[in-house]
């Protein structure tokens, strides 16, 4: 995680450079009055203020200065993980607009089917950490079968499935039977279709995938399907500290 910068700079380059659109634009905003900081109003562009602890509103709407964004959003069915979509909505579509115009960028794809757990931050070294097989983050997958999931099933799964252009077999670091049809698998890697080709190996089939889990944040139960919201220090401490030995 990127340590908070301590600076102070004019009221314009704040309003830009957390993703309310160019200077201009942004200079327009405060002269028409519509920009306050710390609950008031200020129409002064060149004013300068700390950016520590620095809370303003945009046309009404409430934020907190953050050099970096961190957040996370629990994905629906039917959504692509890209900017540049071909048959579906793009999770982006879900979030503000000035998070999108700082070029936001989710942490391992989730398939358009494939519904959870989504990370997302403009921090390139937040997301190489997250991402990088060599980390190996665990992840966590509530997994709903077409066909009960026997002991033997399982073991074959926490042994390894050998996949088509995988040189050798995969196993997963956790999988249990929360039901006879749910299992819950926690993989290190992030390979195409893992948990379907994994579960396909063994002779059943992915009805429904979920991510739950990634190092030791959950999603939250009272976080919607669609909605958002910025992760906590405790959770971004967590998170760089998951690696797997």
């Amino acid at each position: 995680m990127a340590k908070k910068l301590k600076s102070k700079l004019p009221l314009e380059r704040i309003i830009c450079n957390q993703g309310f659109g160019a200077r201009k634009l942004c200079r327009i905003l405060i002269l028409n009055q519509e920009v306050t900081v710390n609950g008031e109003i200020c129409d002064d562009p060149d004013a300068v203020f700390d950016t520590e602890n620095l809370q303003y509103t945009v046309k009404g709407e409430a934020w907190d200065y953050r050099e970096k964004s961190y957040l996370m959003l629990h994905k629906p069915s039917n959504y692509e993980c890209s900017h540049k979509t071909q048959h579906h909505p793009t999770i982006y579509s879900l979030l503000p607009h000035p998070l999108v115009v700082r070029d936001v960028q989710c942490i391992g794809r989730l398939d358009e089917d494939t519904t959870g757990l989504i990370l997302i931050s403009d921090d390139g070294q937040f997301i190489h950490r997250m991402s990088s097989p060599k980390h190996k983050v665990p992840k966590v997958y509530e997994v709903t079968c077409k066909h009960p999931m026997s002991d033997e099933q399982i073991a074959h799964i926490l042994k390894g499935v050998q996949l088509v252009d995988e040189d050798a077999p995969i196993a997963a670091l956790a999988c249990t039977r929360i039901t006879q049809n749910i299992i819950h698998m926690t993989l290190a890697e992030g390979k195409y279709h893992q948990v379907k080709r994994m579960v396909a190996a063994i002779s059943n089939r992915v009805e429904g995938l979920k991510r739950i889990q990634i190092g030791e944040v959950k999603l939250p139960d009272d976080l919607a399907v669609g909605e958002w919201r910025w992760l906590t220090e405790s959770e971004l401490v967590s998170l760089n500290n998951s690696e797997k030995a």
